[in-house]
């Protein structure tokens, strides 16, 4: 095998005709990779995002080839996946009002130019999901929020309303999946990539803790910081310490922080699926 890139998260090795995609257990925050891992945080989103590529074959074709043949010491983290000409957009798509974009709502009333009602909150719901696509930045870089017309001209008009509505599709199934067991999904990112035959294929991953905002259900409220099974617990952490994006050096996380996001990962999983994590 051959290691062809590392991105934030996952490490891609060539293997023959298909890829190994590996789920680390770095944590990225604000496009930042923090110095300290989260254990056990690989597997449980390899886990995850195979559970819901199931869940969404109906709705398209996702790039899994095996989740059983890869190599032993990547076992439980790592999927054989097909090649794609991967899309150049993150394509990301928003339920709720909240993190970046809600300063831009306040201030012009949009978000990503698309017009929203007055008087909207910190966590309402929108009355129909937004897709806000974003440039797809390498590592050390940050994405860059664009509006649809900006990807549509960066990638034709074809493929980009292909890409937006297929996100918006998964969205919404997983959106219904998700509040039926207590979570609310309030946004999520996905990615795709062409195959060789040219079909629009779902790769990476897809609605988990770490490229997706989850809400309990229970407590969720707007105006009011919402408790949550994601990362944005570190986002908040890392935010507190006064630490910056673009500051030399990121924090190390203190083990108490740790546990609890490892544990709000954990918790994800066993309300989505039903399954207890080993």
């Amino acid at each position: 095998m051959e290691l062809i890139h590392q991105g934030k998260v996952r490490d891609v090795y060539a293997d023959g005709g298909d890829l190994i995609l590996v789920a680390s257990n770095r944590v990225s925050v604000y496009d930042v990779i923090l110095p300290t891992e989260i254990p056990g945080k690989g597997a449980l989103l390899t886990a995850l995002s195979l559970w819901w590529f199931e869940r969404l074959a109906d709705i398209v074709p996702n790039h899994v080839v095996s989740a059983e043949d890869v190599p032993a010491e990547f076992a439980g983290r790592a999927v054989r996946v097909k090649r794609l000409d991967m899309v150049k957009v993150e394509a990301v798509v928003r339920g709720y009002l909240t993190g970046s974009v809600l300063n831009d709502y306040r201030t012009t009333g949009t978000v990503n130019g698309v017009p929203l009602p007055a008087g909207l909150e910190d966590g309402s719901k929108l009355p129909e999901p937004v897709y806000t696509p974003t440039t797809k930045a390498d590592v050390g870089d940050h994405d860059a929020p664009e509006t649809y017309e900006q990807t549509a001209a960066r990638l034709g008009p074809d493929l980009a309303a292909r890409v937006r509505d297929l996100t918006l599709d998964v969205y919404r199934r997983g959106a219904e999946i998700a509040l039926a067991k207590g979570i609310i999904i309030a946004d999520t990112k996905l990615e795709f990539g062409l195959d060789e035959d040219g079909v629009l294929t779902l790769a990476d991953e897809v609605l988990t803790s770490d490229s997706s905002r989850f809400w309990d259900a229970d407590g969720w409220k707007p105006g009011q910081t919402q408790p949550s099974f994601d990362k944005q617990f570190v986002r908040d952490w890392a935010r507190s310490t006064g630490w910056k994006p673009d500051d030399a050096e990121a924090p190390e996380i203190p083990a108490d922080i740790v546990e609890a996001t490892r544990d709000r990962y954990i918790e994800a999983y066993r309300l989505l699926t039903g399954r207890r994590w080993q």
